[in-house]
């Protein structure tokens, strides 16, 4: 039942993300066949254009166009792109795999810094790592996502050479955008791991452990970590959002295709479909790894799994 309700909430979401998607374009001055097509260098007269705005369905009332959309996008037909005429599930289908392995480089990279900063700022061996390694994250959060990718560039491509500016492949190409991403990600990561590794701490049992004669490390690996993970994991859900927004802007610098460049062409462009396709597909996105988060909760901690049954 709980995971009914969950599926039920999480599908909500995502027509709200829809429904207010399509209001927001919709209320936007203009239209957007007329401004692709209107161009006098097209030389469309007037009847040709009002033939694609009928093709598009841009002349049906607001009602009908939401209805007919969402009938479109519950089948898997996204549309046609207004700029390039192209099949809009195809231009997203390209996009996308690119913008996945930014995402999940980035997170990881993200987390591969969290963890040991917020492990040294907890059990560091010195007063002054401690407070240094709690600084950290309250810098990395400040730093512009586009400032931190022109300094990237200037230091390992232009200072350094390690990584080409134009035609890197592989995992040449992939590294500085994944670094620029994952570090405002790493930053609020670690605060959470911190301030959770510090609640648990004050915790009775871990004086009882400590009586024991339990090492610091052991005490962190087999009895806090544990118990500290559940606000962390919150947190990570939330933060695919920030690698999207951070993906859109990391594309653009470093001259990536994915969902952020396809994105930004069809805000300049006012290509309504595809900037509808984008938006859904990034909700579900969302959704789906805070559902799969919210599901392994029982998993982690045994006490919601009995408060939930």
């Amino acid at each position: 039942m709980y995971v009914l309700r969950r599926i039920g909430q999480a599908v909500l979401v995502v027509f709200i993300a829809f429904t207010a998607t399509f209001l927001l374009m919709q209320a936007l001055p203009g239209d957007g066949i007329l401004a692709r097509y209107e161009s006098p260098d097209l030389g469309l007269t007037p009847a040709q254009i009002e033939e694609l705005r009928v093709l598009y369905g841009a002349d049906e009332p607001i009602w009908r166009q939401y209805l007919t959309t969402l009938g479109n996008f519950l089948t898997g037909d996204f549309g046609t792109s207004i700029q390039t005429g192209a099949d809009v599930s195809e231009l997203v289908v390209t996009a996308l795999p690119a913008t996945v392995v930014l995402a999940g480089t980035g997170f990881l990279l993200a987390v591969v810094v969290a963890v040991p900063l917020a492990g040294l700022a907890t059990f560091g061996p010195f007063g002054w790592l401690q407070s240094l390694m709690r600084s950290v994250p309250a810098l990395f959060v400040s730093i512009p996502a586009f400032w931190l990718a022109i300094m990237l560039i200037q230091i390992f491509s232009f200072r350094l050479g390690w990584v080409p500016v134009i035609g890197a492949e592989g995992l040449q190409a992939l590294i500085l955008p994944a670094l620029t991403i994952s570090v405002p990600i790493s930053a609020p990561l670690a605060q959470v791991l911190i301030r959770s590794l510090d609640e648990v701490l004050d915790r009775p049992f871990v004086g009882v452990v400590r009586a024991r004669g339990a090492s610091e490390w052991w005490l962190l690996w087999r009895n806090v970590a544990k118990n500290a993970l559940i606000p962390a994991i919150t947190i990570a859900g939330v933060l695919f959002g920030e690698l999207v927004a951070g993906a859109v802007i990391t594309e653009e610098v470093f001259g990536r295709t994915g969902l952020g460049s396809l994105t930004v062409d069809a805000v300049g462009n006012r290509d309504i479909p595809v900037i509808q396709a984008v938006v859904v597909l990034t909700s579900i996105g969302f959704v789906v790894i805070n559902l799969i988060i919210d599901l392994l909760y029982p998993v982690i901690d045994p006490r919601l799994r009995r408060a939930k049954a």
